[in-house]
């Protein structure tokens, strides 16, 4: 029993849970988007299955363990550049991502007109889950894979995904909502998904990105957009006290 709780395992499994945090994050926000795009008595459940194909996708990567090991392994080079399976994969989820998240921008930016031939287009509850269960394959693919190189015991793997989707299917709701009533957020958020993309796919280059620098930028417009929020509210409430007083 004293083997399974070493320092270094211990660790490991807190470094981990934290990489399926920031990663149940990432999901979340994306599985808010794409469900607000349904009809509001649709959008929890697409939430809840999404975030179970979820726990499914990662569970079934994770005990194919071995099989995705060997997606690293170059399959063809060009110009001198080799490629692996798992490149490819990060390569076309990033380029989804960007595509999907462009996609959401201009539903946003070009129906806020109130024409309606520019009207956001109803999309279908299974194209829903699907999409997200794509993306997850891509988030959850690095995620393993960054897992298989840390740590050989799986236990402390499953742990870790536990966590998370714990965490997730408490706080998809709360974080959807919010972000459906904040338009800026939602932009935001969409440009997060943006970044992440040219991640992925400078990653599928073989260009690695330090994961803190993206993160350090993603906090830092969090920090500016609550601070936005903060002013907006501050006088939102000023202008009605105002006009209550102007009433009086």
């Amino acid at each position: 029993m004293e083997s399974l709780f070493t320092p270094e395992i211990l660790i490991a499994l807190a470094t981990l849970t934290a990489l399926e945090l920031v990663l149940g994050i990432d999901n979340i926000i994306f599985i808010s988007i794409l469900a607000g795009r349904l009809p509001p008595e649709q959008r929890a459940r697409a939430r809840r299955l999404g975030i179970a194909g979820a726990a499914i996708t990662r569970l079934a990567l994770l005990f194919a363990i071995v099989w995705i090991t060997r997606l690293t392994y170059p399959v063809f080079e060009v110009f001198g550049q080799a490629f692996s399976w798992r490149d490819m994969i990060l390569i076309g989820g990033g380029l989804f991502l960007i595509a999907k998240a462009t996609l959401e921008i201009h539903h946003k930016v070009e129906g806020a007109g109130g024409d309606p031939s520019l009207k956001r287009v109803a999309t279908s509850f299974a194209g829903v889950i699907a999409q997200i269960m794509v993306l997850d394959i891509v988030f959850s693919l690095d995620s393993i894979i960054t897992a298989v190189g840390m740590v050989d015991e799986r236990w402390v793997m499953v742990t870790a995904i536990v966590v998370s989707i714990a965490f997730m299917l408490a706080f998809a709701g709360p974080i959807g909502e919010f972000v459906e009533r904040h338009p800026t957020v939602k932009v935001l958020a969409l440009s997060f998904l943006i970044m992440i993309g040219l991640v992925l796919i400078a990653d599928g280059f073989g260009m690695h990105i330090p994961k803190g620098y993206v993160y350090t930028a993603m906090a830092f417009s969090v920090f500016v957009e609550a601070i936005n929020m903060w002013i907006r509210n501050r006088e939102k409430k000023t202008a009605n006290a105002a006009k209550a007083e102007g009433g009086g």
